[in-house]
């Protein structure tokens, strides 16, 4: 029996004056309203109502009874209405959890206008490292993942892709030259993430098709000359914009340097390994609307398509 729905069918049985004017007003069946009241009663192992054929009147039950549903579907309708002034104006901390490269050169520049649309949510942001699975310690987890799958128990929407890119400083490349194939790169130096120490193979794609026959869309080299490796994203930024070397960078990381001139690409036909860029949130029945909004601003910022937006 669902209580609460027998309780305003019973309370409207009392107002109508009978069952078939409660029916019209509950756009209910007569048979319903008469089943919802009878459940009500075989719950309460007490009769509400006298009935007779021309009319029907409380019991001293129902009388006293009556008074106290009317005040707890009074309450149970405050309540449900501030809860909906609450969706209304998202308020609150919000926790997040980002992967600190995205954090930093991405997620940031938006904040602002978040921030003014929604001034009661204050963001609470995490960048311990890489993250590939949601974190039910928060509100909203961001998702950097490669070929992996995604796992766990969480719901996850699309965000953006984003490619690693070649590229290196205008001043380098003027000093040893451009490279015209990829197997040009072997006469460079290279920023190289620490964990090439380890595969020291180099995979790329062409980013561009190339329908003419014989045409290779993927090859595997040698790395260029280590000058520097470092397992921090930004640090292989400052090098390259140094004039270090040839450094692959996420196209999200690389994107302002890129605009302002301060890089060049690489083989800009070519391009390395993509991440798949995920908004997620621990699989709750109820979202609060803070957690909702930031989702859904995220979404509208990146794209919350399967394609690079910073290419």
């Amino acid at each position: 029996m669902d209580q609460v729905r027998s309780l305003r069918v019973f309370v409207q049985v009392v107002a109508a004056g009978s069952f078939a004017g409660a029916a019209r007003v509950l756009d209910m069946a007569p048979a319903g309203v008469t089943r919802a009241v009878a459940e009500l009663e075989a719950h309460l192992g007490a009769r509400l109502l006298h009935r007779t054929t021309r009319s029907l009147a409380l019991t001293e039950i129902g009388e006293a009874y009556l008074d106290r549903a009317r005040q707890l579907l009074a309450e149970l309708d405050a309540a449900d209405a501030l809860a909906g002034a609450q969706t209304q104006r998202p308020e609150g901390v919000l926790r997040v959890l980002c992967p600190p490269a995205f954090a930093a050169h991405q997620l940031a520049l938006h904040l602002p206008a978040f921030r003014a649309q929604y001034p009661g949510i204050a963001l609470e942001l995490s960048t311990p490292g890489p993250v590939e699975a949601a974190d039910e310690n928060f509100d909203i987890s961001i998702l950097s993942l490669g070929a992996q799958h995604l796992q766990g128990d969480f719901v996850a929407r699309p965000l953006a892709q984003s490619s690693f890119v070649l590229c290196a400083a205008p001043a380098y490349l003027a000093q040893r030259g451009r490279p015209a194939e990829p197997e040009d790169l072997a006469a460079h130096d290279g920023v190289l993430p620490a964990v090439a120490a380890v595969r020291r193979e180099l995979t790329l794609y062409r980013q561009v098709p190339d329908d003419r026959e014989g045409a290779v869309n993927k090859v595997s080299l040698s790395l260029p000359r280590p000058a520097l490796s470092t397992g921090q994203i930004d640090m292989m930024l400052a090098a390259a914009l140094a004039g270090l070397g040839v450094v692959g960078l996420p196209s999200f990381v690389a994107a302002h340097a890129l605009r302002t001139g301060q890089l060049e690409r690489v083989l800009p036909a070519w391009r390395g390994a993509t991440l798949r860029l995920y908004v997620a949130m621990p699989a709750r029945r109820h979202v609060p609307a803070r957690t909702r909004v930031f989702s859904d601003f995220l979404l509208q910022a990146f794209g919350g398509q399967d394609r690079d937006p910073w290419l």
